[in-house]
């Protein structure tokens, strides 16, 4: 009898190959993985807030292609009341050992004994030579048997893989059509170096291909692909249809994808939640109270610049020279310090010189963006008293005033220009000629009468130099 209920539970199922240790084993450690994955955190850091190796933890980040599995995602929706989960599988592995029947475990379950019966005949291990039930194993048969594998439109259709292939990979060709190799670079299977040289090809971007495949092929539905399906076939490993070192031709050139969170979450070391524009005082963004400043770098040829910081009530304007330092141009020091005039101790000690020879009530607080200029804001608070406030990532829009001065800058510091030639002299005069024009948001008073007349009313005070 238990011969013939062995075959008939065999018969149900095709031959198994055994993959392996079941994927169950650590499938809430994985959820639990993504989740944090999601939330930016570098794979080491997940792994390590799960419980297992950074060299796991990179395992399924490098094996997923960088993004979740659908199953796996925090998105994914839970698994429907009509399936057995994997602790109601734990609870009948259980209740089984302690001998209890088909019906008994149905009824303390709530499920039909029907569905027992047949959890226990489909999904048992027969390693052993029996039917013996394990929750583990059992879940693992019922992922394999629940997996409905779809083939890759890329996989299926050969004249669209190979248009999307010349797209992403085709090779640089002359006006006259001949093709031009560029430089070699073997496929090392992670993201190539910024100062290095990279692969030449046509290096169209997913999206592009997918929107023109719509315009060349306006009547074949065949011929229809989103840029998903293209980064999918390059990173997630199975998928097929494109090969992995393709990644090299996109912009990016990524070996593996970067969850949006972790991209979103990347910013300067020195950036902290107290220093952003949402902290800094009311009174800065109404402009009623002057002494909120504005700061930013035009940059020029051969990694040039020039300081520009702009008061936001009465829009009056200070250039800051930024020269070179002794040994530009020279093999620069490994981590020696910035040579171009416009590291974090160059401009430091610009504003700091410019900034302290005002009134301490007209030095209140000073905007600027993310850059790595700016690192040495603690010291600058501490040696000029301006509390210094970051934008956010890619809003220069928050720094409106400034950016707008710096455009009127451009017709006196054109972009490609060297700016170093430049001496302090003649940056005092543009800025003296800038603040001499009238505005129309001053009602056509200069920005130099604003700020006068701000200093007449404000009291006397010495400045003080650091």
């Amino acid at each position: 009898m238990k011969a013939r209920q062995r075959r008939s539970g065999r018969a149900l199922r095709g031959v198994l190959r055994s993959p392996g240790r079941p994927g169950v084993a650590r499938r809430e450690d994985r959820r639990r993985f993504w989740a944090a994955i999601t939330l930016g955190l570098a794979s080491e850091k997940a792994a390590a807030g799960v419980g297992v190796s950074p060299a796991v933890g990179a395992r399924w980040f490098r094996e997923a292609g960088g993004m979740p599995p659908s199953t796996l995602a925090p998105s994914s929706k839970p698994l429907s009341g009509r399936y057995l989960s994997l602790a109601e599988r734990e609870e009948i592995a259980l209740w089984r050992v302690q001998g209890h029947g088909v019906r008994e475990i149905a009824r303390r379950l709530g499920r039909a004994g029907s569905t027992i019966s047949r959890e226990l005949r489909r999904n048992a291990a027969t390693r052993g030579g029996d039917l013996a039930y394990r929750a583990s194993t059992a879940q693992w048969h019922a992922e394999r048997a629940a997996r409905r594998p779809k083939p890759a439109r890329l996989a299926l259709n050969a004249a669209l893989r190979t248009y999307v292939q010349d797209r992403l990979a085709g090779a640089v060709a002359t006006p006259g059509g001949a093709a031009v190799a560029g430089p070699v670079v073997p496929w090392k299977g992670r993201r190539q170096g910024r100062r290095q040289d990279r692969r030449w090809a046509r290096a169209w971007s997913p999206q592009q291909i997918a929107q023109r495949l719509r315009r060349d092929f306006p009547g074949d539905e065949t011929m229809r692909l989103s840029h998903e399906a293209i980064y999918q076939a390059l990173y997630v490993q199975g998928r097929g249809a494109l090969r992995r070192e393709l990644t090299a031709c996109l912009r990016t050139g990524r070996a593996l994808r970067v969850p949006r969170a972790r991209s979103c979450g990347r910013g300067k070391s020195f950036i902290a939640p107290e220093i952003m524009i949402s902290q800094r005082p009311a009174e800065a963004a109404d402009r009623a109270v002057p002494g909120h400043w504005e700061g930013d770098l035009i940059l020029g040829l051969g990694s040039s610049a020039i300081g520009t910081l702009v008061e936001r009530a009465t829009r009056f304007t200070m250039l800051l020279h930024l020269p070179r330092m002794v040994g530009h141009g020279d093999a620069r020091e490994k981590n020696g310090p910035a040579l171009a005039g416009h590291g974090a101790e160059a401009v430091r000690d610009a504003i700091a010189g410019m900034i302290t020879t005002l009134p301490e009530q007209l030095r209140r607080s000073l905007t600027w963006d993310q850059g790595a200029e700016m690192s040495q804001h603690a010291r600058l608070r501490i040696d000029t008293g301006v509390q210094v406030y970051f934008c956010d990532p890619h809003s220069p829009w928050q720094r409106g005033t400034n950016e707008n001065t710096n455009g009127l800058l451009r017709q006196y510091f054109p972009k490609g220009t060297d700016l170093s030639t430049h001496s302090a002299d003649a940056l005092a005069a543009v800025a003296a000629t800038l603040n001499a024009r009238p505005r129309k948001t001053l009602g056509w008073r200069t920005p130099a009468e604003a700020f006068d007349e701000v200093l007449r009313s404000t009291p006397a005070s010495v400045a003080t130099t650091p």
